[in-house]
């Protein structure tokens, strides 16, 4: 069976209590279970999450060095973390998909918000959406 790394970067811990009213109520867990159903037994699920950055770029070469497909929430080292950057840069090299997701609109907050270092190494980049964003990010991949 297919196997799909989903990587959760800082404060992600957090779903579902830290600011609702722009990350929503939903935790991690039901984010986990949601794909789970969307899967329908073609792909293996495997959620993580760390507020290491260090971490975050490990799993990041063990997908690598597994041929795994991604999808990702950098979370805040979206907007500086050239390391992460690198290490995802690898995967679009090696064939491998990257879908970088976002729960809210970074585009829609803060300017701080508006980069991405990693969106130019991914293969696609969904946001805005909520939970749901992670959702649309497996489709893409079982589809594509």
């Amino acid at each position: 069976m297919r196997k799909v790394l989903v990587l959760n970067g800082p404060n992600l811990n957090l779903l579902g209590k830290r600011e609702p009213e722009i990350y929503g109520r939903i935790d991690l867990i039901q984010i986990k279970a949601d794909l789970e159903d969307i899967s329908l037994n073609q792909v293996e699920i495997d959620l993580r999450q760390t507020n290491s950055e260090a971490e975050l770029i490990e799993w990041i070469h063990e997908a690598f060095s597994q041929k795994l497909d991604v999808i990702l929430n950098p979370a805040a080292f979206t907007h500086y973390s050239y390391a992460l950057r690198d290490a995802c840069s690898a995967l679009s090299a090696n064939g491998q998909k990257l879908i970088e997701v976002h729960i809210s609109n970074p585009h829609a907050r803060e300017e701080f918000r508006h980069t991405s270092v990693i969106s130019a190494v991914a293969s696609g980049v969904i946001a805005g959406f909520g939970a749901q964003s992670y959702a649309l990010a497996l489709k893409a991949l079982i589809d594509n």
